[in-house]
């Protein structure tokens, strides 16, 4: 059986409600090991959390989304830092820029995404990073946060977290992976117009790419349209391997040892 990781889903949301149990066991039979569940929201943060406290497959990161970065107060970052220190909290995320459908002003964004920057170094956690139309300033923001891990001495080391769902270009992706970043690649890379993608994926090592689905978002081909689960990341690391000239099983192996050094899940 090849091991997989979906690094990036949300298995608490309601599209989720009516057979989230029958979601986790088609996972397990599709060979997926392991996700990584991501808050967008202190409610969300709370689920996610909990839901890796039922499921041994699941693990959670908290967070508020860009979307819901309004909701950002001294509270919410209380909430934030006393969910984390539940063992199976394994990221900061989903932060980050969304300038697309910028449902929070671009200011109140950008604060949101650094003050919880600075809570995820000083829990010693990697972040999972949303970025929507927003590349030059999620790479400014990131660049000036890695700067300040390096001079006090971040206990996050070489790899501090991954650009989720990644849209950016070859040159951009160059640099975030200098940063010490991952790459996460989800569903679109099936996509027939997705060629930048693609590029992507061919362009950097695969020690730093990661798979993801970003249930219940972004179905691969040929379910797209339908509602997607952790099950379809299998797609996504059949369209890396076939993009790379790789086996799937050789996708496999290296993604999931990826996941396992950014988020320290169980071997």
């Amino acid at each position: 059986m090849i091991d997989l990781v979906d690094s990036h889903c949300h298995l608490d949301l309601p599209q989720f409600d009516a057979d989230r149990d029958a979601v986790i066991a088609r996972m397990a039979e599709s060979g997926v090991r392991y996700v990584v569940n991501p808050g967008v929201d202190v409610p969300s943060s709370r689920a996610a959390v909990a839901l890796a406290r039922q499921h041994e497959s699941i693990y959670a990161a908290v967070g508020i989304h860009p979307h819901d970065a309004k909701t950002l107060d001294a509270n919410a970052l209380e909430e934030l830092w006393k969910l984390a220190a539940s063992p199976k909290v394994v990221a900061v995320g989903e932060i980050g820029l969304d300038y697309y459908r910028d449902l929070s002003p671009r200011d109140v964004q950008r604060r949101a995404f650094e003050k919880q920057l600075e809570l995820a170094a000083e829990l010693g956690l990697p972040v999972i990073v949303h970025d929507r139309d927003a590349h030059d300033n999620v790479l400014g923001i990131l660049s000036n946060w890695r700067s300040t891990l390096d001079a006090r001495h971040s206990t996050l080391g070489a790899c501090v977290g991954v650009l989720h769902s990644f849209s950016g270009d070859v040159a951009m992706a160059e640099q975030v992976v200098a940063l010490g970043f991952f790459i996460g690649v989800s569903g679109p890379v099936t996509y027939r117009n997705a060629d930048r993608l693609r590029d992507v994926v061919r362009a950097v090592p695969l020690e730093r790419l990661l798979i993801e689905t970003d249930a219940p978002y972004l179905t691969p081909q040929p379910r797209r349209g339908q509602r997607n689960e952790p099950a379809y990341v299998r797609r996504v690391a059949q369209a890396v391997a076939d993009v790379r000239g790789l086996t799937l099983e050789q996708v496999a192996v290296q993604t999931t040892a990826n996941a396992g050094v950014l988020f320290g899940l169980a071997g």
